[in-house]
């Protein structure tokens, strides 16, 4: 059984949301700090916030104001809620768990498990 699935990846223009949902099996999320990386052409896999095990969140500058992360520790489930996409913010976005840390990790290779991605595609 795959521990992360995503969903709600889409194609939307410039300006549009988007909210993606993370389920998790096997994990736990209320123990764990939960993480959404997006990776877009030509970059490395970059971390845009997490959420750790009590529901602190972290995000990145250049995300700030527009995503939210939250969790639904009763259904297991992570959230990314995207406001004002952006045309080179396409890419594949997965959610991660980094089992056993209380904090979340800026870095992918600290993150135990992972989705298989879901594609987001911003036109102009």
């Amino acid at each position: 059984q795959v521990p992360l699935v995503e969903s709600g990846g889409a194609s939307v223009q410039t300006g549009g949301s988007l909210r993606l949902s993370c389920a998790a099996s096997e994990i736990t999320t209320s123990n764990h700090c939960m993480a959404w990386f997006r990776q877009v052409a030509g970059k490395e896999r970059e971390r845009v916030g997490g959420i750790t095990g009590n529901g602190g969140l972290v995000y990145s500058e250049s995300v700030k104001g527009r995503f939210t992360i939250s969790k639904d520790n009763g259904k297991n489930t992570l959230y990314l809620s995207i406001n004002n996409l952006k045309p080179d913010e396409s890419g594949i976005y997965y959610c991660a768990a980094a089992v056993g840390r209380w904090i979340c990790p800026p870095l992918a290779n600290d993150y135990t498990y992972w989705g298989q991605g879901t594609q987001v595609t911003v036109s102009s």
